[in-house]
C-alpha cells in the first residue's frame, strides 16, 4: 500500500498519537502478540499506540473486556487471510455493535484483502472450501458498514475483473466495488474517493454493458463516486 494511504487513514483516526486497533483475525495464525510484525505498516507510518486486538471465541468478543480497546479508538484496521474467521467470530456480537459506534463518533475502519470486503453488507469469497466462490449459502452477511455494496479485492492483479459480474446479476440492488492492489476508496456520507495506484471497478446493474463490452466501469485516482446515487462525481 502506497504510504499516503496509510497517512491518511492515521489522519481519519485522530492522527498518528490516536489509539489504533488492529484486528488480524482473518489470519490462520492462534494467537498473535505485540511483537507480531503485521502492524509494521502502521508503526512505520508514525503511529505510536497500537493494540491488537484478537480472539476465535464468539463469548469473548462478546464481552465488555474485549471491546475496551475499540471504545478508546480513533481507528480499527483489519488485516487480509479468509473473511469466514472474521464471520465466525465477530459478526452481530458485541465487537461488532462497538464498531459501529466508533464510525458513530468519527473514527475511521479500513482494511486490507478480508479486511476490506468484510465491511460490505454483501459478503463475497466467504466460503470455508476456498476463496473462488463468490457467495456461499451462510456466510453472505458483512459487517455491513456499506450499505447494499458487495466490495472485492486484489482486482486486475489476480484477475478478478469478471467476477463480481454474476453477484450483482443475482442481486442486482447491491452496487459491486472491485478494488485492485495498492488502491483504496475513502467513504465519507455517501461520497467514494478513489486513492492509490491503480483502479476501482464499479457494478452496477442498472449501467447494463459499456462500449467496451464489460458489465462495469472503471474509477482511477481522485475520481469520486455518489454510493447512494450511483452516480460518478
Amino acid at each position: 500500500m502506497p504510504p499516503a494511504l496509510i497517512h491518511r487513514f492515521l489522519d481519519l483516526g485522530g492522527g498518528k498519537n490516536a489509539p489504533f486497533v488492529f484486528i488480524p483475525t482473518a489470519g490462520d495464525a492462534d494467537q498473535y502478540d505485540e511483537k507480531w510484525l503485521g502492524t509494521k505498516f502502521l508503526s512505520k507510518a508514525g503511529a505510536e499506540h497500537i493494540t491488537i486486538l484478537h480472539t476465535r471465541d464468539r463469548k469473548v468478543a462478546d464481552s465488555e473486556e474485549f471491546v475496551a480497546p475499540i471504545r478508546k479508538a480513533g481507528g480499527v484496521w483489519f488485516g487480509g487471510g479468509r473473511q469466514w474467521r472474521l464471520v465466525d467470530s465477530y459478526l452481530n456480537t458485541r465487537t461488532h455493535k462497538e464498531l459501529w459506534k466508533l464510525l458513530d463518533r468519527g473514527g475511521v475502519i479500513g482494511g486490507s484483502s478480508a479486511g476490506a470486503t468484510i465491511q460490505g453488507s454483501y459478503l463475497v469469497r466467504g466460503a470455508r472450501e476456498g476463496n473462488t466462490i463468490m457467495m456461499a449459502p451462510g456466510y453472505e452477511q458483512g459487517m455491513g458498514f456499506l450499505r447494499n455494496v458487495a466490495v472485492d479485492q486484489h482486482l486486475l492483479k489476480r484477475n478478478r475483473q469478471d467476477d463480481l459480474v454474476p453477484v450483482i446479476a443475482k442481486h442486482p440492488h447491491l452496487l459491486g466495488i472491485g478494488i485492485d492492489e495498492g488502491t483504496a476508496i475513502i467513504v465519507q456520507g455517501d461520497t467514494a474517493e478513489v486513492m492509490g495506484d491503480s483502479k476501482v471497478a464499479v457494478y452496477d446493474a442498472k449501467y447494463g454493458t459499456g462500449p467496451d463490452g464489460k458489465k462495469y466501469y472503471f474509477l482511477n485516482a481522485g475520481d469520486k463516486l455518489n454510493l447512494a446515487s450511483r452516480r460518478r462525481l
